[in-house]
């Protein structure tokens, strides 16, 4: 035990130490607090640019129609459309909206003009601003009041209450908890690959060095095995870690610093349409948020998530181990990793079924299956799993962890000493059921 716990310690210390791990360290946390940070700038940046707009309506049905919004500013021509292009377009550096005269048909039919492309904001205006008129004037021909129309429509409010075994009720946001879901498994997914990929590289450059020959005269090569695997799961979990406190700290230093020159937080939670009615309802929307954030179990998230990220790390660098001792050559790495990474990316690819359907029978053996149930476990717990379902899976990880390491350690001992032999699948299975 105490040499698997040298090879840990020196795999640990070796690669904190480097470069790339303190770089990484620090621009993560950089990227992803700017992915929380940065869409409130570039939505301040998107809004500061003034539009005005030139309107040559030919069939007077949009007169003093388009009002202006923030940024947009409509004024209205009546000359000729080549006149009123080359003005609005070169000399004032505006855009023109030309809506034909029909002769039969209703006006249904319009052209914008701009030197530059036009943003979504805009063309949504126009057309909800003709579409909304015109539907408004085919009702009256047919001798219907649009305003009836208008009262008639109504706001849903849709609230999900989870109850569980012990009829306790707690209640839920669908929109949260796939967007929790989503991000979990992608998050497992991305860590398994990049520190499972560590391994391979680590075995076979040391490998390709000669240097394996020197350390396995001291320990057995399923102890080297065991303690590559282990040391860069401590690396992994080490960085993680760091990325979302430094995060965590980031944000926070933002949102301080925010705060004291306005109430943009609260304003970015007040505009959105779930708060919007909420407060239309006479519901407190912060209060709401509470309940949203309550009908989620965080610990059995965080302990899950922290879980499935170690079980599903060293169940596939056990492989990735074993694929790194049998080649020789990084070009072989890819037809050896295609099959084996499959699962996981099965588990991606039905992401959006097990999301509609996370209780269906797929999803829930998918959840139980050691290869998949890392993403899918974790994408499936957000909206509520039987604890039996949990450990059940759990129970299973670690079988399968156990299964290959013992699997890989058979390839790992043999390809590990192996040179200049093309490996192919065939070879590693009379590796694998060679007896010692």
């Amino acid at each position: 035990m105490n040499k698997i716990f040298l090879i840990i310690q020196r795999e640990y210390l070796s690669r904190v130490k480097k470069r790339s791990f303190i770089v990484m360290t620090i621009i993560g946390p950089i990227l992803m607090a700017a992915m929380i940070i940065l869409p409130a700038y570039l939505a301040d940046w998107s809004q500061a640019t003034e539009k005005r707009i030139a309107v040559l309506d030919e069939t007077g049905w949009f007169l003093e129609k388009f009002k202006d919004q923030e940024n947009l500013t409509f004024y209205y021509v009546f000359g000729n459309l080549e006149d009123e292009k080359e003005t609005a377009l070169t000399v004032n550096g505006d855009l023109l909206l030309y809506i034909p005269k029909t002769e039969l048909n209703i006006p249904v039919n319009s052209e914008l003009y701009s030197v530059k492309q036009p943003g979504l904001n805009v063309t949504s205006y126009i057309k909800s601003v003709m579409k909304q008129l015109v539907e408004n004037k085919k009702l009256l021909a047919s001798g219907i009041d649009p305003e009836v129309i208008k009262s008639a429509k109504v706001n849903i409010n849709l609230q999900t209450i989870k109850v569980d075994e012990g009829g306790i009720e707690k209640k839920s946001n669908t929109e949260v908890e796939v967007g929790l879901a989503i991000f979990s498994g992608i998050l497992i997914y991305f860590f398994i690959f990049m520190f499972g990929v560590q391994v391979l590289k680590g075995v076979m450059e040391e490998k390709s060095n000669r240097i394996v020959e020197v350390i396995i005269s001291s320990v057995k090569p399923f102890q080297l095995m065991l303690g590559k695997i282990f040391g860069v799961a401590l690396v992994g979990l080490t960085q993680f870690l760091l990325w979302i406190i430094l995060t965590l700290i980031i944000v926070g230093i933002f949102q301080s610093g925010a705060l004291t020159d306005s109430n943009s937080a609260m304003e970015m939670l007040e505009n959105s349409d779930v708060l919007k009615n909420a407060g239309k309802s006479g519901i407190d929307p912060m209060l709401m948020v509470n309940e949203v954030v309550g009908g989620i179990n965080l610990k059995v998230m965080i302990f899950s998530f922290i879980f499935y990220f170690l079980g599903g790390y060293l169940l596939y660098s056990s492989l990735f181990a074993a694929i790194g001792g049998a080649i020789d050559h990084d070009t072989d790495s890819q037809q050896f990793m295609l099959p084996v990474s499959i699962p996981l990316i099965f588990a991606i690819a039905l992401s959006g079924v097990i999301i509609n359907q996370p209780d269906s029978s797929m999803a829930v053996w998918m959840s139980m299956i050691p290869f998949t149930s890392p993403i899918t476990m974790m994408m499936r717990i957000p909206f509520g799993v039987p604890i039996w379902q949990i450990w059940t899976s759990m129970g299973l990880l670690v079988v399968g962890f156990v299964f290959t390491t013992w699997m890989a350690g058979k390839i790992y001992k043999t390809g590990i000493l192996m040179y200049g032999q093309k490996v192919s699948y065939a070879i590693i299975w009379k590796w694998l059921t060679k007896k010692y």
